[in-house]
């Protein structure tokens, strides 16, 4: 299924291909509960930017591995490059336009990181 999504203000909008029914991950990190992140991580090429990309702004913190796009005008983070994955994108599932028919969310305990990452790092691989 393609679902397509942006940001706030739809200056940042996008495309991934992912199953009718997901299951995301719930992060209790800092900057994952305090943005609200429900996490989809796809291949890169099971993503796609449509618009925007002037319009996107870069944080990185700690290992600098891990590139958080942000919309320039609204703030929102709609989809990140993840440490976990550098080489899939991880969408914010709250920025997709149309829901999945169903999602399965489970919780990952992102305040423990390095002992958790083996558990998402494997996901994209299966979509």
């Amino acid at each position: 299924m393609i679902y397509q999504g942006s940001c706030h203000c739809g200056a940042i909008t996008f495309e991934v291909e992912a199953p009718e029914h997901l299951e995301v991950d719930e992060c209790n990190c800092s900057i994952c509960s305090k943005s609200g992140y429900l996490h989809l991580i796809v291949p890169k090429n099971k993503f796609k930017l449509l618009s925007g990309e002037d319009n996107l702004a870069t944080y990185t913190f700690q290992t600098g591995v891990a590139k958080h796009k942000f919309c320039k005008t609204c703030g929102i983070k709609s989809f990140y490059i993840p440490r976990s994955n550098p080489d899939g994108v991880d969408v914010n599932v709250r920025c997709l336009e149309t829901l999945p028919k169903s999602m399965k969310i489970e919780q990952f305990d992102g305040i423990n990181w390095e002992e958790n990452a083996h558990k998402v790092a494997h996901k994209s691989k299966e979509i």
